[in-house]
């Protein structure tokens, strides 16, 4: 593979399950990461050249197909998708963003099969907000349903705040540190959300439960009714 996936759509190849962390199509994942980065772009939600996203195209060895560095997600073409190793090391000397390897990371932590990165107005505030209390715990939204394995409204979720570091070896250290077994998801710091599922599809569910979450905390703090659904 030379550049980006833009040869991929001219070979046929099996379609995997959308829900499988095994091998999955270069194909199908290159076009459910543009088909996520334009859905978040219309929300506004990685504006710019914000953002990045990951999802798992092999298990053995660990492969991603993650975004380009410094494209705009509302815009991205089948090139700008490309695939990185377990180092973080792109094929055809390609740009990965710079956080590829908190993306890497996160997938062994987690077992991951796609990690989606905003740059929300609401994510952003609100991890400044709650920075130094290092972190936001959610309870009593009916949406915590939407997150995996999360069957009731009085689920409490802990979503820490972590301080963003241009090092991202010691930035992924402090995610490997920090992150609880239960966790779905976390904010760095004047920066934004970082979440995760077991397909693109799951992930991109995770990060609208957590920006609705977050822009109603937001909100109710603006209006000075937090209600006892959050607390730091």
């Amino acid at each position: 593979m030379n550049s980006g996936y833009e040869l991929l759509h001219h070979t046929p190849e099996p379609v995997a399950d959308n829900h499988s962390v095994g091998a999955r199509s270069p194909r199908m994942v290159a076009d459910q990461l543009i088909k996520a980065g334009r859905r978040f772009d219309a929300r506004g939600w990685v504006l710019g050249t914000s953002g990045n996203l990951s999802a798992v195209v092999s298990r053995d060895p660990l492969r991603l197909a993650i975004t380009r560095s410094g494209t705009h997600k509302g815009e991205l073409e089948p090139a700008d998708v490309i695939e990185i190793d377990e180092h973080g090391v792109a094929s055809g000397g390609a740009a990965a963003s710079a956080e590829a390897l908190l993306h890497l990371t996160i997938v062994r932590l987690r077992n991951a099969g796609a990690v989606l990165h905003t740059h929300s107005i609401w994510s952003t505030l609100l991890s400044e907000r709650f920075g130094d209390r290092g972190g936001i715990e959610i309870g009593g939204f009916e949406m915590l349903k939407g997150l995996a394995g999360v069957i009731t409204h009085e689920h409490r979720e802990w979503l820490p705040v972590l301080a963003n570091d241009q090092n991202m070896q010691r930035l992924a250290a402090a995610v490997e540190q920090t992150l609880r077994p239960d966790a779905h998801g976390f904010l760095l710091r004047r920066h934004g959300l970082y979440t995760w599922g077991t397909s693109v599809a799951e992930a991109a569910r995770h990060v609208e439960i957590f920006e609705f979450l977050l822009e109603s905390i937001g909100r109710e703090q603006e209006a000075g009714q937090g209600g006892g659904a959050w607390r730091a």
